[in-house]
């Protein structure tokens, strides 16, 4: 449902088609399509994380070998804990305390697509607060894939502009919300947190 902004009747294009992008996504995701989004960081290849066939598409088009995990997104620290054996206390903090996107590496992956985890078990979560990926992962109920819409070893892409043909045409939907954003944005810090406490950072 489209919001509206206070005292005023009139409707708020940028919510409506968020609305819009959002409903065709969770249609292209539920039938195990791919998908290209904006996300806390720079724009994604996106996927239901459950799915391994979508999964495997994702690998397929960014022509990446596949025991090289990806990055599974989440609307909440809550809905994290669904997915891993046990989510370490200090990742609670470090997830909703971070001044800036966080991936964070974590032990005991389940409930997702085989082909997300690594070879020790382990799986890269972020908690998004941006307000278009966060919405999607709320209204499909389930993490999201989200890898940089580039070709394995090339460039990544910090606006949308900058994203090739090649990403764009092998997606089944290309989200039209944030496409004129020229801010550049960069992929999140990385940081292991084992079952043992030892924490490890992986990239600022």
């Amino acid at each position: 449902m489209a919001k509206y902004k206070e005292n005023s009747r009139e409707s708020d294009p940028q919510s409506e088609l968020i609305a819009e992008d959002i409903r065709k996504c969770i249609e292209v995701l539920q039938k195990g399509g791919l998908i290209l989004y904006p996300t806390d960081t720079v724009w994604g290849i996106g996927c239901d994380a459950t799915n391994a066939d979508a999964v495997a598409k994702v690998y397929a088009l960014k022509r990446r070998d596949d025991s090289k995990s990806l990055i599974v997104l989440f609307d909440s620290v809550q809905r994290v804990g669904g997915y891993v054996d046990r989510l370490p206390d200090v990742a609670y903090d470090m997830m909703e305390l971070s001044d800036k996107p966080m991936t964070l590496i974590l032990d005991g992956a389940k409930n997702m697509a085989t082909n997300l985890i690594a070879e020790d078990g382990s799986v890269g979560v972020r908690v998004s607060s941006e307000r278009f990926s966060q919405g999607l992962c709320q209204r499909l109920k389930k993490p999201l894939v989200s890898t940089s819409a580039n070709i394995s070893g090339e460039p990544t892409a910090t606006i949308f502009a900058e994203i090739s043909e090649a990403i764009v045409n092998g997606v089944d939907y290309v989200v039209r919300y944030r496409q004129d954003d020229t801010s550049k944005h960069k992929p999140s810090s990385i940081v292991k947190l084992s079952r043992n406490g030892l924490v490890k950072i992986i990239r600022e």
